[in-house]
Formats: structure tokens, C-alpha cells, sequence
């Protein structure tokens, strides 16, 4: 039967060349869908992986290896938002891992869970990236708290609210917002007491890639600095990072911008989000209080 794959109430727990285990978040039944989102088989999640590894046996799929890249949408979005990257990072010779979970049913934390058994069920890949956009650079953030793979590679943080996003402090009480966004809406506040304070910066080689104007009015005139409409360039610039750009884009549109994903597949590849192969590194400011204030004059430098 033809599913949607997943965009709300299931969270992938198992990938394998584009076919994938979900678990529903409501009525807690798993099924097994195949790279065109027909569920084949639905029951308990050893049900599911048993007729996964029946359906390997029946066409002969080998096994996996080498190099994937785990996509990772946002808050109310799914695996399809980054959908013009798939055919760049397949010929470029990484596997695309469309990651799907149940964004606006559950928080952050019980997001990360389900990305930490999709990196487990990658049995035989040797080196793992990941492109997130949003709040998936906040799961990603929340599954490094309490796990780790020596197969991670490097990261290309898109649009991510590393320091909160201050229309979540907006509309936080609303209850609409509440309803629509659910339990992980109200984690995204920038308040320093709240969950993303708490998440540790990646030790993985990362890159930033913030949405913006270029200027110090942004998108949105309600936010302070250039935005992308939703988040700040600055909220964006978690210091670590090894490279940093802001393209002309709203919120919305990063995943789909080609410059976005021209840019995220040459990190992965060379390390760097220039063509010229140069970085523009964030550095952790001297006073450490202040960390995640950095300018947006100082920003703009980096940006092209």
C-alpha cells in the first residue's frame, strides 16, 4: 500500500538502501516501507527487520558500505525537504539517508533516540555525514550528548537556532503554536535554563550555513541583526564551527536553495563551503558568557 513515509506521527528506526523501519508514535505498531514509501510488511519491530532481511535475500541486495549522508529536516518538515541534494550526493558517491521522525510529536531528545538506532541499523557504511536543517541540528546536537560513532565524519549545519530562536520566544505561550508544533516548539526558546543550552557543541569537523541578507535588518524586521525570517545569523554561530556562510535565503527555502546544497556537498567532500577552498572558522568569543553573541558586522566578513 502507498504510504506519504512517514511525515508526522512515525520515526525511522532502521535504514537500509533506501528501505526503512518506522515506528508509529501514536499506536506504537511498526511497518516496513520501500524506497517508493509502499509499506510491504507491517507488525513487531523484529517482525519487520525479519522481512527486511527476506526481502534482502529475494533480491539479492548487497550489503552496505562505504560512504552515507543522513539527512535531517526540521521542525513540521520531512526527509523530502532536502530532495535536490539527493542526486548530487549519489553521484558524488554517498548514499543519501533520508531520515523521517515524528517532529511535532515529541521532544528533541525522543527525536535523537530515533536518529541513534537509524546510525545503528547502518551496518557495513564506514563513514558517516550529515546535512540538518533547523531543529535537526538540535537532534543531532541532543543524540551527541549521549552517544558517539567513530564513523561521523562531518556535519553541515543549515538554518540550525544553535542559541534559540526568538520567534519561538514570541509565540512559546500561544496556544496554536503549542498545538502545531508541539513538545519540541517549546524547546527552542532561546532562555539559557532551557534544553539547547545544554547541548554539547560537535566534535566532529562542522560547517554553518545561515540564511540572511547580508545586512543588519534581515528577513524579518521583528528579529534583531540578519535572519533568515525565523532565525538569527547569530543564533546560527555556534563557535567550533570550521567554516561559516550566510546565503540570500529565507528560512523555509534553505534545503531547496541550490547554492545550500552545492555548498554542503563541498564541505563534505573537501572540507570547506568556498569554492576557493578557503574557511571562515567561528571562534569561541573571549568572554565566555557572551558565547553565541558574536557580531553580525564580524559575521558579515564571512559571508559572501
Amino acid at each position: 500500500m502507498k504510504t506519504l513515509g512517514g511525515r508526522q506521527f512515525w520515526g525511522d528506526v532502521a535504514f537500509f538502501r533506501g528501505w526503512r523501519v518506522q515506528h508509529n508514535v501514536v499506536f506504537g505498531q511498526y511497518r516496513l516501507i520501500d524506497p517508493n514509501d509502499i509499506r510491504n510488511f507491517s507488525g513487531t519491530h523484529a517482525e519487520c527487520m525479519n522481512q527486511l532481511e527476506k526481502i534482502k535475500e529475494a533480491k539479492q541486495l548487497a550489503p552496505m558500505s562505504g560512504k552515507v549522508t543522513i539527512l535531517i529536516h526540521g521542525i513540521v518538515r520531512s526527509s523530502k525537504s532536502f530532495s535536490p541534494l539527493f542526486p548530487k550526493l549519489k553521484a558524488a558517491g554517498y548514499e543519501p539517508v533520508n531520515f523521517d521522525y515524528p517532529s511535532t510529536q515529541i521532544s528533541i531528545e525522543e527525536s535523537a533516540e530515533y536518529l541513534h538506532q537509524v546510525i545503528q541499523s547502518l551496518e557495513g557504511v564506514e563513514e558517516i555525514n550529515l546535512v540538518v536543517h533547523s531543529m535537526g541540528g538540535l537532534i543531532v546536537r541532543s543524540y551527541l550528548k549521549d552517544h558517539q560513532d567513530p564513523r561521523i565524519n562531518r556535519l553541515v549545519m543549515v538554518g540550525v537556532p544553535n542559541f534559540g530562536a526568538e520567534m519561538a520566544d514570541f509565540f512559546q505561550g500561544l496556544r496554536l503554536f503549542k498545538f502545531i508544533y508541539g513538545p519540541a516548539g517549546q524547546q527552542l526558546i532561546t532562555d539559557q535554563k532551557a534544553l539547547i543550552a545544554s547541548l554539547p557543541t560537535p566534535q566532529c569537523e562542522f560547517a554553518i550555513i545561515a540564511g540572511g541578507r547580508g545586512n543588519n535588518s534581515g528577513f524579518n524586521l521583528l528579529l534583531p541583526g540578519d535572519n533568515d525570517g525565523t532565525v538569527t545569523v547569530t543564533s546560527t554561530s555556534l563557535p567550533g564551527a570550521s567554516d561559516f556562510v550566510v546565503v540570500n535565503c529565507m528560512h523555509s527555502a534553505l534545503p531547496f536553495h541550490a547554492e545550500t546544497g552545492d555548498r554542503a556537498l563541498r564541505f563534505i567532500q573537501t572540507g570547506s563551503l568556498h569554492e576557493d577552498g578557503k574557511k571562515y572558522p567561528i571562534s569561541p568569543p573571549a568572554n565566555e558568557e557572551k558565547i553565541g553573541s558574536v557580531s553580525n558586522s564580524e559575521l558579515q566578513k564571512n559571508s559572501e
